[in-house]
């Protein structure tokens, strides 16, 4: 296991506004200065970091400056997070396109991981068809992502039509597409983090650590989440891959990254971390 750190601290959650009007322009955003993040990801401790798309796809024509940033901080590139409505026929192909040239991108920059979330909820109510739509969408990103030597994974969040552990496991039998724990967004949704870590274990490639309390995602310790049975629980299945802790806002991202990074070294001495690198996709 190695830790990373998502950059969206730095700037917030927000979407890119030409999606207003063009849905293969949709992408996830996060206004702060990426070099910025990377750098104080870097002196937290972390060992490497997740990106929005929107912010990858900044540098599609400045790639070799994203490669300098990697050498500077000494930072693997894990990830990108994408998504979509991925129910909705008539755009479908357009957000299938947008994340084509995301893990397109991600690929040729080193990335190993392609994470995905969605699934939309209708004005009046989620249908029973719109999990097979969605599994259907899945399916096809999880191609897309194997063709660009990306390890496809999709990440329950709240606003869509897979919050509560009952809709995940509807989900789960109907796509092959890997699972993303995130473990903050489990429990608000009604789930239990860990038992969804036991049970899908088998699926689980990647994860999303963050902690939660009286509604509020918090740096890890500042909440309730039981991350050292997790912990145990990833470590009984095998699992030799990257959790990255993620925290949609903090007054102070640098402070946020470095409480979480402090927390997890009570982890250190008894978890055997990977040496070997991870760049390049699947080992």
């Amino acid at each position: 296991m190695r830790f990373g750190y998502q950059t969206n601290t730095w700037g917030g959650v927000v979407g890119h506004p030409a999606g207003v009007t063009s849905v293969k322009d949709l992408y996830y955003l996060a206004n702060g200065s990426t070099k910025e993040a990377l750098r104080d990801i870097s002196n937290a401790g972390f060992k490497g970091f997740e990106i929005f798309d929107g912010n990858l796809m900044q540098y599609k024509d400045r790639k070799e400056e994203f490669k300098a940033l990697l050498n500077q901080y000494s930072l693997e590139f894990i990830g990108v997070y994408t998504g979509g409505n991925f129910i909705y026929p008539d755009i479908l192909e357009e957000e299938l396109l947008k994340i084509k040239s995301v893990a397109a991108l991600a690929s040729e920059l080193g990335a190993r991981h392609l994470v995905v979330g969605g699934g939309a909820v209708r004005a009046n109510g989620i249908l029973e068809s719109d999990y097979e739509a969605l599994a259907d969408a899945l399916n096809r990103v999880a191609e897309m992502a194997e063709e660009y030597q990306l390890i496809p994974s999709y990440h329950p969040h709240l606003g869509t039509i897979v919050e509560a552990p009952d809709q995940l496991d509807k989900l789960m039998q109907l796509t092959k597409i890997h699972l993303c724990p995130d473990t903050a967004h489990i429990e608000a949704g009604g789930g239990d983090p860990a038992e969804v870590i036991k049970k899908y274990a088998d699926r689980i490639k990647y994860v999303h650590f963050k902690d939660y309390e009286n509604g509020e995602f918090l740096p890890l310790g500042k909440g309730h989440q039981k991350f050292d049975e997790m912990i145990r629980l990833l470590e009984e299945s095998n699992y030799q891959d990257w959790i990255t802790v993620e925290l949609d806002s903090y007054p102070d991202p640098k402070e946020g990254a470095e409480i979480s990074r402090r927390y997890l070294t009570s982890f250190e001495k008894r978890i055997k971390f990977e040496s070997r690198s991870f760049r390049g996709g699947h080992l």
